[in-house]
């Protein structure tokens, strides 16, 4: 599967003035919709109903399991047009019942005060190896991840891990789109590195995405290679939190997410 792919998969059709449908090609056999196409498709159908200005942040809560072998139904409300900053509210709906909603907000391009968060050292792309589930028939992205994955009965990791991430093929230029693919990305790795000081695989887990943010700094060439740096400060009640800091060419921070996802160990047969 190409970016080309991606982009026709997270493709919406417009039903109404904010009213969009979307779908989820080669969802046959899966059981639910990836957390990250619903954040994706959902900033897109914002995108839809805003001119001339890039998202900087975006809030979301994961509602119901999302039904791959069916439609969604995305419903935009324009909170709020205003003369720097664009609100817009948005609910994922399928069988009349939300499975997900999302705010975000856009602002015009405006000139402001520096600073960032230095990136970490780390081994560079090409020298982290291929991630054992890549798969170019299926994964529009190509990760690749230091450390590897958490073992079956392997020892605690330390509650962080980088992961290696970028486009498959090129995107066209346009921000809109960039910041719609790293928004895809950013929900596939972030739960895992609560998991890694628990030395527990996924099979053994009752696990999802709770809720989302994401803040986007600066501009994004999701073409090129991006250091997704993430730690996990905390554990408890079944919910595991989780940072994720995303570093563009030259060690620029151009987004940061922070996620809850649930992380609930399946009790024994007997």
């Amino acid at each position: 599967m190409s970016p080309r792919t991606l982009i026709e998969k997270l493709s919406l059709e417009r039903l109404e003035v904010n009213l969009f449908r979307g779908f989820t090609p080669g969802g046959e056999g899966r059981r639910r919709i990836y957390g990250g196409q619903v954040i994706a498709q959902s900033l897109l159908a914002a995108f839809e109903t805003v001119e001339d200005r890039l998202c900087h942040s975006l809030h979301c809560y994961f509602i119901r399991p999302g039904d791959p072998s069916i439609p969604i139904i995305f419903e935009v409300d324009r909170a709020r047009d205003g003369g720097s900053f664009t609100t817009r509210r948005v609910i994922a709906v399928q069988k009349g019942r939300q499975i997900f909603n999302l705010a975000c907000s856009f602002q015009a391009a405006e000139e402001g005060f520096e600073h960032q968060r230095p990136m970490p050292e780390a081994p560079g792309w090409d020298q982290t190896p291929i991630d054992e589930d890549d798969d170019p028939d299926v994964e529009p992205l190509e990760i690749r991840r230091a450390g590897g994955h958490v073992a079956r009965g392997g020892p605690p990791l330390e509650p962080r891990q980088q992961v290696w991430m970028r486009a498959r093929d090129r995107l066209p230029a346009d921000q809109k789109i960039h910041q719609v693919v790293l928004a895809y990305a950013s929900d596939m790795t972030l739960l895992g590195t609560s998991l890694r000081p628990h030395g527990v695989h996924w099979d053994e887990l009752q696990s999802a995405s709770l809720d989302h943010a994401m803040w986007f700094h600066r501009p994004i060439d999701a073409n090129a290679w991006h250091l997704f740096d993430q730690e996990s400060p905390s554990a408890s009640g079944g919910r595991g939190m989780n940072f994720g800091y995303l570093y563009g060419p030259g060690g620029v921070l151009v987004a940061t997410c922070a996620q809850e996802g649930l992380m609930r160990r399946l009790k024994s047969p007997g």
